[in-house]
């Protein structure tokens, strides 16, 4: 025997906001979806994403497997090539 009522609501159109704009609908069982970042403006999507090196992690793997020259600087490709 179904039991009656043990469903939630479903809001075909829920708003999706983000930073006070409407940016999306989709379907939901709550009416307005709240959230802070999305594909519109995440840096992944958005093309501005950034390498963050913390505590010299980056420069750490890149010295281990020889991509750093000596004193812990990149290599410069023009160092390599005969002075004119």
């Amino acid at each position: 025997m179904a039991k009656p009522d043990i469903h939630p609501t479903w809001y075909p159109e829920a708003k999706v906001i983000c930073n006070g704009e409407h940016v999306l609908t989709v379907g939901s069982t709550k009416p307005q979806i709240n959230v802070e970042i999305w594909s519109g403006n995440h840096p992944f999507f958005t093309g501005t994403q950034k390498i963050i090196d913390t505590e010299g992690r980056v420069d750490r793997f890149q010295k281990r497997y020889g991509m750093l020259g000596k004193g812990g600087k990149k290599e410069d490709k023009k160092s390599d090539a005969p002075a004119e």
